[in-house]
């Protein structure tokens, strides 16, 4: 199983993809504090046995350098699962990509779907990366 995570400061989005096809967004978990949060990402990915997770993580742009490394500090919290290997792809643009696409469809209100979205955008870039060979 593939996963992926769109962390931010109040939300981490969450993607799951059983077969690298298909991307399914999942409920975000709420940040209430860093500790809290990876452990709530460390179970999502026990339970659903992530062998794979996809950190989007952003390129360019004035806040690349701080929100990287944040966002590396974060993932170095998470109790990850034996053998899981993580991978990084950028996320440039992907929440702005989704609110652009369901303009009209869903209220954009703090639910966190927008967040999981966002991480469904960022494993897809990696899956047809994948595909691609990058």
């Amino acid at each position: 199983m593939i996963a992926a995570v769109d962390v931010g400061l109040r939300r981490i989005g969450l993607a799951l993809s059983p077969d690298g096809k298909v991307v399914i967004p999942q409920r975000a978990i709420e940040r209430k504090g860093r500790n809290q949060a990876a452990a709530e990402l460390s179970r999502f990915l026990r339970e659903w046995e992530v062998d794979t997770l996809v950190v989007g993580i952003p390129i360019g742009g004035s806040s690349e350098e701080e929100m990287g490394r944040r966002i590396r500090h974060f993932v170095g919290l998470v109790d990850l699962p034996d053998g899981v290997t993580v991978h990084y792809q950028d996320e440039s643009f992907s929440s702005r990509e989704v609110k652009e696409r369901t303009a009209g469809e869903i209220r954009h209100k703090r639910d966190g779907r927008i967040d999981s979205m966002a991480a469904q955008v960022i494993l897809q870039r990696w899956l047809d990366g994948q595909a691609n060979g990058v």
